[in-house]
């Protein structure tokens, strides 16, 4: 039995949930968001809270009750709070800035690399943090990560992308493992 797909999610005031079908309609004051369900799963709404129950126990449900509770609490999170990362640029020239609504980059290339701004998603810039933010989590992390992705950073100075607070572990250069033999 799931641990995490037993508990309630509570809808916060403000919040609209409606079932259609097998699909999850979840409307707040930052947007609407849906999920389909899958097969093998009831969700019910009674006393301001959802509940996700499996209608047969297969090796099946039980691996995804848990992932599909989950799910559903980051709908109704993201609606009511919304998600964001915050990325990082650390190099020497390295800068960001929006035009037209969507992300400039300059790390290091010849050219400056745009990022399209998808559908639900916001970027901003403040000096050398990149925001991303959106009401669908696994949107704003897949983009946060794309962005990342463009230029990680490097094991011998820290230069690039980073998520803010990310550790780099750095390697020694040629001369330092070169003394100590």
């Amino acid at each position: 039995m799931s641990r995490i797909g037993k508990k309630p999610i509570q809808i916060p005031e403000g919040v609209q949930v409606r079932i259609e079908d097998n699909e999850v309609f979840v409307k707040g004051p930052k947007g609407e968001l849906s999920l389909k369900i899958q097969p093998g799963f009831k969700v019910e709404i009674k006393d301001q809270q959802i509940s996700l129950s499996p209608t047969e126990i297969t090796k099946k449900t039980k691996a995804l009750w848990g992932l599909q509770r989950s799910l559903l609490y980051n709908m109704v999170e993201g609606v009511v709070k919304g998600y964001e990362k915050k990325l990082q640029l650390e190099g020497v020239g390295f800068r960001a800035e929006i035009k037209n609504n969507d992300l400039v980059l300059n790390v290091g290339f010849s050219h400056p690399v745009l990022v399209k701004k998808p559908e639900g998603i916001d970027f901003s810039v403040e000096k050398n943090i990149i925001t991303v933010s959106g009401i669908d989590k696994q949107k704003v992390g897949e983009v946060a990560a794309k962005i990342r992705k463009i230029r990680p950073p490097e094991p011998y100075k820290g230069k690039g992308i980073r998520y803010v607070g990310e550790q780099v572990r750095k390697k020694l250069g040629k001369k330092a493992v070169a003394s100590s033999e």
